[in-house]
Order: C-alpha cells, then sequence, then structure tokens
C-alpha cells in the first residue's frame, strides 16, 4: 500500500490520546477507537507512522499491533492470555540448566540465576529449577500468586508481556522488564544466552543472525510498550 498520507501527530482528547494522520483519527484494526492513556505510548506509535516511506510495510507497526490486540482482543480473552502466560512459567527457560559439571551450567548460574533470585523475591514465590531436559513442575503456590500479579495488569501491559514471554521463553523474564531499572538488553542477552553460546562454539550463519536482530527489536519494542503504559 502507498502512503496515503503526510503527517502523524497525537492528539489528546477526555478519554486519552490518538493517532492521527493528516488530523484524522485512526482506528484499531478491528474498527474500535485506538485511545491509549499515555502521551509517550501515542508519541511512539504516531514514529512508527510518520517512519514509514512511500511503501507502508506493516511488519514495522509493532506497536500498533499489540494496542490493537489490547484493544480489539483482551477485553473478551483476559483468562485465556493469563493461561498462556503462566505456561512460560511452568516452562521458564531460567529455571532448566544444564547438567552441573557442564561449563554452560557455570554460565548459566552466572547470568541467569542473579535474575531469577530477584525475581522470586520481588514476587515473593519460588521457582523449581532443573538440570536437564526433564519437566518438573512449578509450585501450585507460585502459578497461583504469578496468576493473581497477571490479573492486576492492565491490558495494554498484557499485550505487551505476551510477546515479551514468547521472545524470551520466560515469564519470569518478561516481568522482570517492567521493572523501572530493567535493563533490556542485559535480559535479551540472558533469553538468548544458549544461542550464545552456540554461536560462539559453533560459529553463526547470516540468516539466524538477521532474525535474531529482529526479534530482539521486537523485545525491546514490547519492553516500551510496557514502560510506557506505566
Amino acid at each position: 500500500m502507498k502512503r496515503f498520507y503526510k503527517y502523524a501527530t497525537v492528539v489528546e482528547t477526555e478519554l486519552g490520546f490518538h493517532v492521527a494522520l493528516d488530523g484524522r483519527a485512526i482506528k484499531s484494526q478491528g474498527g474500535q477507537p485506538q485511545v491509549v492513556p499515555s502521551r509517550k505510548l501515542a508519541d511512539l506509535m504516531a514514529a512508527e507512522w510518520q517512519d514509514q516511506g512511500e511503501e507502508i510495510d506493516p511488519a514495522h507497526f509493532v506497536l500498533r499491533d499489540m494496542v490493537d490486540y489490547a484493544i480489539d482482543v483482551l477485553p473478551t480473552a483476559r483468562n485465556e492470555t493469563i493461561d498462556k502466560l503462566l505456561r512460560y512459567a511452568e516452562t521458564d527457560t531460567l529455571c532448566y540448566r544444564a547438567d552441573p559439571d557442564e561449563p554452560l551450567w557455570r554460565r548459566q548460574m552466572e547470568v541467569w540465576e542473579p535474575l531469577l533470585a530477584a525475581f522470586e523475591a520481588r514476587e515473593g514465590v519460588r521457582m523449581e529449577r532443573v538440570s536437564g531436559i526433564i519437566h518438573r513442575p512449578q509450585p501450585h503456590e507460585t502459578l497461583t500468586k504469578l496468576r493473581k500479579k497477571l490479573e492486576s495488569l492492565d491490558d495494554l501491559t498484557l499485550a505487551a508481556l505476551e510477546p515479551l514471554a514468547s521472545l524470551a521463553a520466560s515469564l519470569s523474564l518478561a516481568l522482570s522488564t517492567l521493572e523501572p531499572d530493567a535493563d533490556g538488553e542485559a535480559l535479551w542477552d540472558a533469553a538468548n544466552l544458549e544461542e550464545d553460546w552456540q554461536v560462539e562454539h559453533w560459529g553463526d550463519d547470516s540468516e539466524a543472525a538477521f532474525r535474531r536482530t529482529r526479534r530482539k527489536a521486537s523485545f525491546l519494542a514490547a519492553m516500551g510498550l510496557a514502560h510506557a503504559v506505566r
């Protein structure tokens, strides 16, 4: 689709903020008013539109798609979304370690253990660690507390958490991105520790590097949405 507008701006209304293209308000992909509560978030969304070239590339609407998901889908799908997010706690990447006699285990302990211990302290939960690939269920009390945590979050934050947890294969890392002083680069590196380990030892290829770069951009964009809301 060719670009059909010159300027993307932000307009404030009684309900919040929305993006306007040459003065015309944007609606969600489901046809609802695309209003967000934060000027910062609206500015980021307007930048997505303003940065488009002569041809509009839908792949560059990362924030718009998450916001539309929050507006169009989440009001009737909160429980399903929370169930999906909890599954990333049940198989959390940070809990599954190599065997203690392997060098990778030491790297995981150096990087993952401080992050997971800090997460446990913040949320008041205990996460089961596993060496190897055999699944070990997380404590019922842990999953109950994490469900209550997720239920307390607004739809926009949940919309950001879904790709964060998916890209990191970890609910603990996804929730850690919500902290005010969270280091997105460090959290992304932690999520990709095993992949980076393989690259160090076996090398990389351009296609895999490109995919990793795209995933990282999506991860940081989702984190940016969560912080812009909060």
